[in-house]
C-alpha cells in the first residue's frame, strides 16, 4: 500500500505542477470568450518566464520578478491585439508570429543567465494543517502561485457569469456586431481581455522560472502554452471544469515522472511524451462528444465596425 506521506507528496507535486497550466489557460479563456484566438500563449509565458528570472536575479525580489513577468506577458499581448484586433489580421497567423518573436525575446533576455539558479518562491507551512495526512501539504503547503491561482480562477468564474462586464464579454465574444450596435466598444473589450490572458502568461512563465524550477532554461515552457490553449477547449470554455483539466494533465506529467523513477523500462521520451499524447486524446474524445459546441460563435472572427 501506497504510504500517506508518499502520497501526500505526489498530491501536492501534481498541484504545483499543474499550476502553470491553470494560470495560462485561465487568461486564454477570457481571450476567447471576447472572440480572439490568441495562439500566442507560448510566447508570452516563456517571455515572462525569462523577465521575471532576470528581474529577480538581479533585484533579489521574487515579488518585482513576478510583477515583470505580469507586465512583460501583457505587453507582448498588445503585438497580437494591435495585429489581430485592430488591424483585422488573420488570429491564427497573429498569434503563430506572437509566439516567434516572443521565443526570440526570451532567448536573447535569458541567454545571460543559463546555467544561474535562484532561490526559488517559498512553501507556505501553515502550523498543525500542513501536517495533516496525504490533504495537508497539498492543501496548506503550496506556494502563493498556487493560491493565487485559484483566486483567479474564482474570480474568472463569478466575474464571468455574474457581472455585468463579464456579461458583456461574452457578448462581445458570441455577436461582436450586434454588441458593436448596442454601443459597446467591441475593440477595446477584445484588447483588454487579450491583455488579461497576456498577463496570465506572463505570471504562468514566472511561476516556472521563480517557483516550480527556479532556474532559467531556454525554451523551460516545453509547450506548456500550447496545451494550456487545448485545455480551454477541454474545459468547453468553463472555468470550473479548467481547473479539473489542468490537474488532470498536471497528473499525467507527474506520474510520467514516478514511472520513470521506477526503472521499467520503457523510454524516457515515450513517458516524456505522454502529456501530449493524453492532450491529444482528449480533443478527440472532445470532437467526437462534439463539446466543442460550446466555442463562442465569435471566436476567431475579426471585427470592422462599419462605422
Amino acid at each position: 500500500m501506497l504510504d500517506a506521506a508518499i502520497l501526500g507528496a505526489v498530491l501536492a507535486s501534481i498541484v504545483a505542477a499543474a499550476t502553470t497550466l491553470l494560470l495560462a489557460s485561465l487568461g486564454e479563456l477570457v481571450a476567447e470568450r471576447a472572440g480572439t484566438l490568441n495562439l500566442g500563449v507560448e510566447g508570452m509565458m516563456i517571455v515572462g518566464a525569462a523577465v521575471g528570472y532576470a528581474t529577480a536575479y538581479g533585484t533579489g525580489s521574487l515579488i518585482l520578478g513576478t510583477v515583470a513577468a505580469v507586465v512583460a506577458g501583457a505587453l507582448l499581448s498588445l503585438v497580437f491585439a494591435g495585429l489581430a484586433v485592430w488591424l483585422a489580421a488573420n488570429q491564427v497567423a497573429s498569434g503563430l508570429a506572437t509566439t516567434i518573436l516572443g521565443l526570440g525575446i526570451a532567448g536573447l533576455i535569458g541567454a545571460p543567465f543559463v546555467g544561474t539558479r535562484l532561490d526559488g518562491a517559498p512553501q507556505l507551512h501553515i502550523p498543525v494543517l500542513t501536517e495533516l495526512p496525504v490533504v495537508g501539504e497539498m492543501l496548506f503547503g503550496q506556494d502563493a502561485f498556487v493560491y493565487l491561482s485559484l483566486l483567479l480562477l474564482a474570480l474568472v468564474t463569478y466575474g464571468l457569469a455574474r457581472t455585468r462586464a463579464g456579461l458583456v464579454l461574452r457578448a462581445v465574444g458570441e455577436n461582436p456586431v450586434a454588441a458593436h450596435a448596442l454601443g459597446h466598444p467591441v475593440r477595446k473589450i477584445r484588447t483588454l481581455a487579450i491583455m488579461f490572458g497576456g498577463a496570465c502568461a506572463g505570471l504562468a512563465g514566472a511561476h516556472l522560472s521563480l517557483a516550480y524550477t527556479p532556474f532559467w532554461a531556454s525554451d523551460m515552457t516545453a509547450g506548456r502554452g500550447w496545451i494550456a490553449l487545448a485545455l480551454v477547449v477541454f474545459s468547453a470554455w468553463k472555468p470550473l471544469s479548467l481547473l479539473a483539466g489542468a490537474y488532470l494533465f498536471g497528473a499525467v506529467s507527474i506520474l510520467q515522472l514516478h514511472v520513470q523513477g521506477f526503472g521499467l523500462g520503457v523510454p524516457s521520451q515515450l513517458l516524456s511524451s505522454l502529456p501530449y499524447l493524453a492532450t491529444v486524446v482528449a480533443l478527440v474524445i472532445i470532437s467526437a462528444l462534439k463539446r466543442g459546441q460550446g466555442a463562442p460563435a465569435g471566436l476567431g472572427v475579426p471585427f470592422v465596425p462599419d462605422r
